[in-house]
């Protein structure tokens, strides 16, 4: 028998959901509501009274999962532009539209539901294409010749409130939403391209990024580690990697470790990517004049005890945070390196002195975000030459068994499914601030500060060891040394 769902606005609005054969019930549900949920289910029903979190979080799985939802390409969904409030409407929210309108919503719905980090909307010589970013790989959803590319891109340009007139220039915008009662961000940016605008969507969820840290997949001595680091009452805490590594997720996890109730917490972020709770956030606006050089020095008059910088780009936001740490302050911030020592070798780069480097860097964090098998379809393989003399360059054997990606329905033929972090932590000591001073080269600050052992590298390999990942993944993030 086919699965029974009530529409998603009639169960929010009249505080019911269907789950089988039982209607769990809201503080708010009405007479009106049982008698239609009734009639809609056509047998008898077991009502279960929940209370208003409860309900709410019954709502929020159960048609965020895609029950009630029905088939994907039968539904059409509406957006508002604007910040979230009263008006704005919910992603399973059932309405009949236009059809580029509807097109455009399937579009954002599926990549909402599907855990994207970004939707590409590239319009081409033979129509437009459309891909999503899942955990980290670009995957195709459509690729059409009979769409009108150009009303779609003016759709979301009047979803993003862009001009929709200026097709000649970059323009960046936002889009707030909500799905299955949870906001989600949008952050928009459009680039003139030969066939049309090419359009990037950056899914921000502000409530997905708050991990605790025993859930970042950090060893125990890291996670200690990065505790002393929160502790301290002053210095420079960095994390670098590429985009779209984790470097957010991993500061705002180091958030959390601080006592909100004895510490003022201050970010400035561009953009605000999660909700914090008890912690005051700042958003940069460089049209303004609100940079994180502004922002920062803002912060220092508010009393703060610790300052999360959403980057350094520059060297007037790094000397501003040398100086803050250099009167008391613990500041958390990102820079783009390839790796932790890296780090300092970018900062003298942007020219910070090394004495000043030296007395304000007190630890550095460097990760990468691995692909996990897909446990139901992984094989066994014995180790090639090539991945026997990755484990040979951290001194160790490879195992006689690894775990090999194959593909299947569960994992969308990508043998994937997740992905774990990788870290390599440094916390600076007497002896790597004094090489710091001395002005001594990345190779001997790594040898100094980064055993084989505790390399990116190594950490990813012992993933291959646990079977968790693939020497295949390994190599595509991390190279071979």
């Amino acid at each position: 028998m086919a699965r029974l769902d009530l529409p998603f606005t009639f169960a929010r609005d009249q505080q019911m959901v269907l789950q089988g054969d039982a209607l769990i019930c809201g503080p708010g549900a009405t007479v009106f509501g049982l008698r239609e949920a009734r009639r809609r289910a056509g047998f008898a029903l077991k009502i279960e009274r929940v209370a208003e979190d409860a309900f709410e979080a019954v709502l929020n799985t159960h048609y965020r999962d895609g029950a009630g939802g029905g088939d994907e390409d039968d539904l059409s969904f509406d957006l508002e532009t604007g910040t979230a409030g009263p008006g704005l409407r919910d992603l399973l929210e059932d309405a009949t539209e236009a059809p580029v309108i509807e097109l455009v919503n399937q579009l954002l719905r599926r990549t909402v539901r599907g855990g994207a980090s970004d939707l590409h909307v590239e319009p081409s010589e033979d129509g437009l294409r459309a891909r999503v970013r899942v955990d980290g790989m670009l995957r195709t959803v459509m690729d059409r010749s009979d769409v009108p590319v150009k009303r779609v891109i003016s759709r979301l340009k009047v979803m993003a409130g862009l001009d929709t007139a200026e097709t000649r220039l970059p323009q960046d915008g936002r889009i707030s939403l909500r799905y299955g009662g949870r906001d989600i961000d949008v952050r928009m940016s459009t680039l003139p391209g030969h066939f049309g605008e090419r359009i990037t969507l950056r899914v921000l969820d502000r409530h997905s990024g708050l991990l605790p840290l025993d859930q970042l997949g950090l060893s125990d001595e890291q996670a200690a580690i990065l505790n002393r680091l929160a502790d301290r009452p002053d210095g420079i805490v960095l994390a670098t990697g590429p985009t779209g590594s984790g470097k957010t997720t991993t500061l705002y996890s180091l958030l959390q470790l601080a006592d909100h109730g004895k510490r003022n917490i201050v970010t400035v972020e561009d953009p605000i990517e999660y909700h914090l709770p008890g912690i005051s956030q700042t958003q940069t606006n460089a049209e303004i004049g609100m940079t994180f050089a502004a922002g920062l020095r803002a912060t220092l008059r508010q009393d703060p005890d610790v300052i999360l910088v959403g980057e350094i780009r520059d060297v007037e936001t790094a000397q501003v945070a040398a100086q803050a740490s250099l009167t008391g302050h613990l500041v958390f911030s990102s820079l783009h390196a390839n790796g932790s020592v890296a780090a300092v070798t970018r900062l003298r780069d942007l020219g910070l002195d090394n004495f000043l480097i030296a007395a304000t860097l007190r630890g550095i964090l460097a990760q990468r975000l691995l692909r996990c098998l897909c446990e139901k379809c992984a094989e066994q393989v014995d180790p090639s030459e090539a991945a026997k003399a990755m484990f040979a360059s951290i001194g160790q054997d490879a195992p006689e068994k690894l775990l090999h990606a194959v593909g299947c329905d569960s994992c969308a033929d990508t043998g994937y499914a997740g992905r774990q972090g990788v870290y390599e932590i440094v916390e600076i000591t007497e002896d790597v601030a004094a090489a710091i001073g001395e002005n001594a080269p990345e190779q001997e600050l790594k040898r100094l500060a980064v055993g084989k052992g505790n390399s990116l590298l190594a950490q990813g390999l012992d993933l291959v060891r646990q079977g968790r990942t693939s020497v295949e993944e390994v190599r595509r993030v991390l190279g071979d040394a």
